[in-house]
This record gives C-alpha cells, sequence and structure tokens, in this order.
C-alpha cells in the first residue's frame, strides 16, 4: 500500500499555496475561524450529533460553499478519498459510485434520507432527479450501513440532502466552453412566513470530446415546506432526461442511451418525536446497441419502487435514546429484454444510543428485514462505540452485517456480451473498523482509520476468458482490508485545506483464476489534495487527484476553478484535467482530456 509518487508532490504544492497566501494577512486581525469539528452528522446516527460525538467515519460536504468553483456532483465525492467514481462520460450522463474497496452495487444512494438506489441495475444510481443546484449537503458514511438504511449498504451510504431557503432569491447561470459544451440553471426561491418554496432547473449540453461521446442532461425539481404546529411538512417533485452517445461504455459498439428518472416524496413531522415519510420513483432507460443501427439490438426498461417509512425517538433519562421505526418499500420492472418481476420487503430496526459525558459514546442497533422470495428474512445488527481521551484525542470501533439483493440485471440481463444469473443468491459481509481522530485545535483535525470486510455470495461478472461472456456469479472468499486517512486544516479564515489517503489490499486473491468484470477496478490507491481560498472578493479551488488501479500505473487529475462572490454578477472560469492526463476509470472508456468552461451567475435576493 504505497502512496503513488505524485501525491507527495501535490501535497507539497498546497502547502506552499497556503504559506504564500498566508503572508498579506499575518498584520491583519482576521474574522473569528469556524471550528473544523463543530460540524453537524446526520448519517450514520439516528439522531444528528456533532462530528465530535460521532462513533462513525462520516464526510459532510457543503454544495453551497462556494459553488462555483465545482462544476460537478462527482467532483464533490472526489474530494473523499475513500470514494471511487466509474465516470464513462462528462455531463453526469453515467457515473458508479464505489466506497471503500466494495463494488457499486454495494453503496445506497439516499435523497433527503429516501431510497433512490435503481431496482433495475446500479449503473443509474447517480441518475440523481434534482439538479446539483437543489442541493444543501452531500453526507457519505463509510462502511455498512444496513441496520438503519436497509439493503445495498454493504460499504456505505451517501445522501443527497435539499437546501432549506432561507429568504427569496433568483439566480440565473449560463456558461459555455470546450467541446461544444453550453449550460444554464435557474434557481428561483420563495420565503413567506411559514411557506417556502424552491423551484430549479438545469441542462448541459455538449457535442462530445470524440465521435458519440455527445450528450444533453436536463432535470428540475420543486420542494415546498410548510411549519405548522404539527411540525415541518416537505413535498418534493423532481425530474431528469439524460441522452448520451454511449461509445465503448459497454463493450466494443458505438451504442447509445436515454434515461428518465421521476421522483415524488412527502415528509410530515409528526410532533417533535416522530416523522414519517413517502416516496415515489420511476425510471425508464433505452438502449441502443449499434447508435446509426438501431433496429439490430435495442433494449427499453422501466423500473417502479415506492417506499414508506416511520421514524420515532425516545429520551430515556440525559445520556440515553432509544430509536426505532418501521419501513415497506417495493420494487417492479417491465423490460423486453429483462422480463416483468417484482418483489417487496418489510422491515424494522432499533437502535439504542449512550452517551458518557465527556469520555464516550455507545450505540446498539439491529434490524429484521422480510423479504418476498428468496430468503424468508435477514437480520442486520452493529455496535460502535467512541472513547474520549481529554479533548483532543478520540478513539472510535465499529462492527456491522450488510447485504443487498442482485438487481434485475444481474438476475436476467443478456447481451452479445454479459449474460444473468436467476440463480444468484443475495450477497452480505461482515465490516468492522477501528480508528483515531486528533483534534489538534478549532482550526486542524486529522484521522486514520483501519478497515475490514468479509464477504458473502458477492456478487461479479466473470469469465474464464476473453473469448467468453461476462456471467454473473457468486463470488466466495471475498475480503479486504484498508486504511484510509484526511486532514482538515483551516490554515486562516479565507483558506481551508484538505489532504485524504486510502488504500486497499486482498480483493483480488477471491478470483481464483477467473477474469473480473469490477473487482479489480477499486484503486489500490486513491489521494486527493485540495486547497479552496478567498482573496479580493474571489474565491479559487485547486485539487489535484492521483489514482493508482491494481497492476497498472498512478495517474493524476489536476482541477482549478476561480469565481467571483461579490456583488450580483458572478464570473466563473472552471478548468477540469489540466494535465490532460490520458486515463479511464472503466477500462476501455476514455476520459475527457483538458476542458474549460466559463460563464456568468446573476443574482438577485430580498434581505
Amino acid at each position: 500500500m504505497k502512496l503513488p509518487k505524485y501525491a507527495g508532490a501535490a501535497l507539497l504544492l498546497y502547502a506552499g499555496i497556503a504559506f504564500a497566501q498566508q503572508q498579506p494577512e499575518r498584520n491583519k486581525p482576521a474574522p473569528k475561524k469556524p471550528s473544523v469539528s463543530s460540524t453537524v452528522v446526520v448519517l450514520g446516527s439516528p439522531e444528528p450529533v456533532s462530528e465530535a460525538e460521532s462513533s462513525r467515519v462520516v464526510t459532510v460536504i457543503d454544495t453551497k460553499q462556494h459553488p462555483l468553483v465545482v462544476p460537478t456532483i462527482e467532483d464533490y465525492l472526489r474530494t473523499d478519498s475513500s470514494v471511487f467514481i466509474e465516470q464513462r462520460g462528462a455531463g453526469n450522463v453515467q457515473a458508479d459510485i464505489n466506497l471503500r474497496g466494495g463494488s457499486f452495487e454495494q453503496t445506497l444512494v439516499l435523497l433527503n434520507g429516501l431510497r433512490i438506489n435503481d431496482a433495475q441495475t446500479s449503473h443509474h444510481n447517480l441518475d440523481l432527479p434534482v439538479p446539483l443546484a437543489a442541493l444543501q449537503t452531500i453526507d457519505v458514511l463509510h462502511g455498512s450501513g444496513s441496520t438503519l438504511y436497509g439493503a445495498d449498504a454493504l460499504s456505505g451510504v451517501i445522501d443527497f440532502i435539499t437546501a432549506v431557503p432561507t429568504r427569496s432569491s433568483l439566480s440565473l447561470r449560463a456558461g459555455a466552453g470546450s467541446y461544444g459544451e453550453n449550460e444554464q440553471a435557474a434557481i428561483a426561491n420563495f420565503v413567506h412566513g411559514k411557506w417556502s418554496e424552491a423551484a430549479t432547473g438545469a441542462r448541459n449540453f455538449s457535442t462530445g470530446f470524440i465521435s458519440d461521446r455527445d450528450y444533453r442532461t436536463e432535470s428540475a425539481s420543486s420542494e415546498t415546506r410548510y411549519q405548522s404546529a404539527l411540525g415541518a411538512t416537505s413535498i418534493l417533485l423532481a425530474g431528469s432526461d439524460r441522452a448520451f452517445g454511449a461509445d465503448q461504455f459497454y463493450g466494443n459498439f458505438p451504442s447509445w442511451e436515454r434515461t428518465k428518472g421521476w421522483f415524488a416524496s412527502a415528509s410530515q413531522q409528526i410532533g417533535p418525536k416522530t416523522r414519517a415519510a413517502f416516496g415515489y420513483r420511476r425510471h425508464t432507460d433505452n438502449f441502443i446497441l449499434f447508435r446509426d443501427a438501431p433496429g439490430i439490438y435495442a433494449n427499453n426498461h422501466i423500473d417502479t419502487s415506492w417506499q414508506a417509512v416511520v421514524r420515532r425517538r425516545e429520551t430515556l433519562g440525559s445520556a440515553a435514546g432509544l430509536f426505532y421505526g418501521l419501513e415497506f418499500q417495493g420494487d417492479a420492472i417491465d423490460s423486453n429484454n429483462l422480463g416483468r418481476h417484482a418483489r417487496n420487503r418489510g422491515a424494522g430496526y432499533a437502535d439504542l444510543d449512550l452517551h458518557f459525558h465527556h469520555r464516550g459514546t455507545l450505540s446498539l442497533g439491529a434490524r429484521e428485514e422480510l423479504l418476498s422470495g428468496g430468503p424468508q428474512s435477514v437480520f442486520s445488527p452493529d455496535v460502535s462505540g467512541s472513547l474520549f481521551f481529554g479533548q483532543k484525542w478520540k478513539l472510535r470501533g465499529a462492527v456491522g452485517y450488510g447485504f443487498r439483493l442482485p438487481t434485475y440485471t444481474d438476475l436476467y440481463y443478456s447481451d452479445p456480451t454479459t449474460i444473468g444469473n436467476a440463480d444468484l443468491k443475495p450477497e452480505s459481509a461482515w465490516s468492522g473498523e477501528g480508528g483515531a481522530d486528533w483534534y489538534a485545535g478549532p482550526n486542524v483535525t486529522a484521522s486514520l482509520t483501519v478497515f475490514y470486510s468479509r464477504q458473502h455470495d458477492a456478487i461479479d461478472y466473470v469469465r474464464t476468458d476473453p473469448s467468453e461472456k461476462w456471467q454473473a456469479a457468486n463470488l466466495s472468499g471475498l475480503s479486504f482490508t484498508g486504511v484510509e486517512s484526511s486532514v482538515n486544516w483551516q490554515a486562516t479564515s479565507r483558506q481551508m485545506l484538505r489532504f485524504s489517503w486510502t488504500a486497499i489490499h486482498g480483493a483480488q486473491a477471491a478470483l481464483h483464476g477467473l477474469e473480473s468484470e469490477y473487482i479489480f477496478n477499486y484503486p489500490v490507491n486513491n489521494a486527493s489534495a485540495e486547497w479552496t481560498g478567498q482573496f479580493a472578493g474571489l474565491v479559487a479551488r485547486n485539487r489535484v487527484g492521483v489514482v493508482q488501479r491494481y497492476g497498472r500505473d498512478p495517474y493524476p487529475v489536476w482541477d482549478l476553478s476561480v469565481a467571483r462572490e461579490r456583488g450580483w454578477i458572478h464570473p466563473y472560469l472552471q478548468m477540469t484535467n489540466l494535465s490532460n492526463t490520458g486515463y479511464e476509470e472503466l477500462e476501455g472508456v476514455r476520459m475527457q482530456g483538458r476542458s474549460i468552461v466559463g460563464g456568468l451567475e446573476l443574482t438577485l435576493s430580498k434581505r
């Protein structure tokens, strides 16, 4: 688990930039700096806690802080080195999320706490129905989360949380750049008394950096909130439409694909202790193997899912809380390739949280999930805890069990290169972690974690030689160990530096001579260094990421952005892959080279 050679250079580069920027401010009184350990964590715990109190590793990404210098959701997620994005194309058209060495199918994706994982195929888990501009934070839980969140949370959970408007405002954004790219976005917020409305729309077009890699993406959302004596009410309606050239995406074919998604949810607080929510998702996928000859081979899939949840909390004295709830879920698919299928499940969970004043925490949780078809039920327990040593050190550990049901593609899909397996068993995993957090001061935190995962009946696509089709199969004996580390440094009131590095070892030993389609994709080393600074009304972001995949040389990707934040006219310039690195995050799928996009945002607000 050797750190890539480029990572050291990146760290020195950022340290030099930070030092140089600090010099003019030595003789100036700076505003009070925010504490980097006081971030509120709402994932991995049944109740919001501060980052310093959490016994789990959770990354909280604020998407409203300097939004003009981070182009895409994938760019936000890449700041966490334990997240690896297997991206096929630009413009958020096809990207898979991997966490802590798990497959992209082992990451659960939530929107405001409700599941949006795709029942057809996990390749569409990042097909968010809401625009990036509608989000407030992205919370990333590292490690098993099935006890609180159910199936698919073997290696982690990502929750996209929409923003709550605080005042009426209107923002209009437009930009253009390389490869015929043009983008527009509109964000309208209305606040009046107990009511608020947030309406957001965005679209992005490109002719593509090579043939058959063009794309067109559109998304829009509306969220209405009302505060009554009963509690907070929220109604969200959202939809997306993505059409893109898919050359080499699923084999050596000049393909084309179009996906559409619709999502509706309603959430109601019932007094201070209870919350109920309902969500419905519909997703369509039109796939053509040969773009210029659609009659040769085409797939049309329609999948739907629904969920209903009720959660409640009870206070047990001053140092304990009991959290419990019921969940009901169902999904179905209608496809010319996969057929028509449906399944339902229900679950109940309970979690006991104990807080020992200035000494530590202990959390005990359990979940029982009842399934239609396959195994009748799955029991998912977890234990986590932390131990404080003064005000600067915290030791923590966790053990949990997670599981995942095969997608309909895993079970029934068939094309010229891939075949499913109707006899697949659900996959499961025991995972554990132990680590330490160091709070050197209000502006510096560091974290180190060692984690382990042992998986049973892991699902992958394998073959014995390239002349065969990829075959979905259950693998035995899959286990791996990893280490992740991070440092957050609020260098000055206007500068923030983040460093993170994650390494994985051992996953490839489970193949027993077989060729895998996905296990080798997760990098054995993944490092990220990011600097964000503000000066003269401008904000700049500089990030270098270095990835080393199994059996391959490491490669660097350098992104740099700058924007004006003062006033009501905000010009911006976003430069991605400035190093012009030629690389692939999925074998055979070239990634875009150097790209530059510039534009303007106009913002009007009512104080």
